[in-house]
């Protein structure tokens, strides 16, 4: 009976809630990142918004493969220990817990902050202040009370969040692009026939395709509503793949729609109110702020999302008797039922993140020693752990049970993926990876010393 109740979402409902869990603040901050790093060329860039769509729909139909075959599984370090072990569902965990959640989760708040000064400063809002980052302190502290201290309010902000970020998406989208091709002075053809930068087709490609990480991620998440999905054999793939297709949609839609509100040259010269400058193009000063707010909103949603997994990732370690002392670390409050121990670390590592994120890449006096050490905490951290996925899809090889598509087709095309984004790193991020790698070594050392399992009373 227990496992019936669990069965109450159709493919419909998970379709929507696949598009909810993906779809965040990535699209609004890097929309004008990726028109950058193509020099303005808008065909590249929805090209890249395309490439990045594709690897996530098949990266995702693969893992619903594993979701499907490995039913009560939830979450990629399970899946890593289904098909490969333990151990390595604990490197995965740590990885996620120190590095990828706290980095991420650092990098909305500060999003978040900036968005939110823009409103109030506009063009004068800047990003390096230290107005800037009280409030980006005060957006994490606060997302981390609302998902340890109440818990059921935090779902229902999530809930709200999800149909609130797709207003100022659908609404540029559609609008946007009726204004460009409705304008007299021709924005929207302007921007699809001219370049304002020349840069190399490849270069332009993969960098952009790295920009596009940050937007899409998430839907690993969304494989874990299989657990209560009807038939979820059949929906989970349909789900992923067809909601995913959505997002690409609803993502190069936004693109255009943006391009039919202010040229290129001005949109890449705009920092970051450029998004807000475009909003009041075409919706007028006044709506166009308000519409913008909505994008504030939908930035603290994701924050909100981020900082329930970070919460929970040390605690996800220590409840499997490893990490550092899991018998504190794997407790969960009697009247809460969350992992405060765990909560407070994650909070502490998030601001650890905001610190040297402060004095490696915005502080002048300080980010020239620290330059080798510098790096986008919202693309590398998030392709890394597409390396990690490979030895994964390369067990799906050995499993007989699957028909040969799935089995061999479907995880080669997956791992092609991988290998694209890692490639996409290298050309977009060249100098910064070195530097990256030797902290992200030190990281993972240090979670070695602590991989041994232990008794968890």
């Amino acid at each position: 009976m227990a496992n019936e109740l669990k069965k109450k979402y159709g493919l419909l409902t998970a379709i929507c809630m696949v598009v909810g869990i993906v779809v965040g603040s990535g699209v609004f901050f890097k929309a004008e990142a990726i028109l950058t790093k193509t020099g303005g060329n808008l065909k590249i860039g929805i090209l890249a918004w395309i490439i990045g769509g594709i690897i996530m729909v098949i990266s995702a139909y693969t893992f619903s493969i594993l979701a499907t075959k490995y039913e009560k599984v939830n979450g990629v370090v399970d899946y890593a220990e289904a098909t490969i072990g333990e151990k390595y569902g604990y490197v995965i965990g740590w990885f996620l817990s120190t590095i990828y959640y706290p980095t991420l989760t650092m990098a909305l708040a500060w999003l978040s902050a900036r968005y939110t000064l823009v409103v109030f400063q506009g063009d004068n809002a800047d990003p390096t202040s230290g107005m800037c980052f009280v409030l980006t302190g005060f957006y994490l502290v606060a997302s981390y009370a609302l998902n340890t201290l109440s818990p059921i309010i935090s779902g229902k902000f999530q809930v709200s969040t999800t149909f609130i970020k797709l207003v100022p998406l659908l609404l540029m989208g559609v609008i946007g692009t009726i204004y460009g091709i409705a304008n007299d002075n021709g924005v929207l053809v302007q921007n699809f026939t001219t370049v304002v930068n020349e840069v190399p087709a490849s270069e332009a490609i993969f960098s952009a395709v790295c920009a596009t990480v940050f937007a899409y991620e998430g839907w690993i998440i969304a494989t874990s509503i299989n657990a209560e999905l009807k038939d979820g054999k059949k929906n989970l793939p349909k789900a992923l793949v067809i909601g995913s297709l959505i997002i690409v949609a609803i993502y190069v839609l936004y693109y255009v729609g943006l391009a039919g509100a202010i040229p290129n040259a001005d949109m890449m010269a705009g920092g970051q109110a450029a998004a807000r400058n475009a909003f009041g193009t075409v919706f007028g000063k006044a709506m166009g702020t308000g519409i913008f707010v909505f994008v504030i909103v939908s930035c603290l949603g994701t924050l909100n999302g981020l900082m329930l997994g970070c919460t929970r990732g040390i605690y996800s370690i220590a409840s499997r008797g490893r990490g550092p002392a899991p018998h504190v670390f794997g407790y969960l409050d009697k009247h809460t039922n969350m992992p405060g121990n765990s909560s407070i670390l994650a909070l502490l590592l998030c601001a650890a993140w905001l610190v040297y994120f402060y004095f490696a890449n915005l502080n002048s006096s300080t980010a020239g020693a620290l330059k080798m050490f510098a790096f986008d905490p919202t693309e590398l951290p998030i392709v890394t752990i597409y390396p990690f996925y490979i030895p994964i899809f390369v067990m799906m090889f050995k499993d007989k049970n699957l028909s040969p598509v799935k089995r061999f087709v479907v995880p080669s095309l997956a791992i092609l993926g991988c290998l694209v984004m890692v490639v996409a790193a290298f050309v977009a991020h060249l100098k910064e990876i070195p530097g990256y790698l030797i902290i992200f070594a030190v990281i993972m050392a240090i979670g070695m010393a602590f991989m041994k399992k232990k008794k968890v009373a």
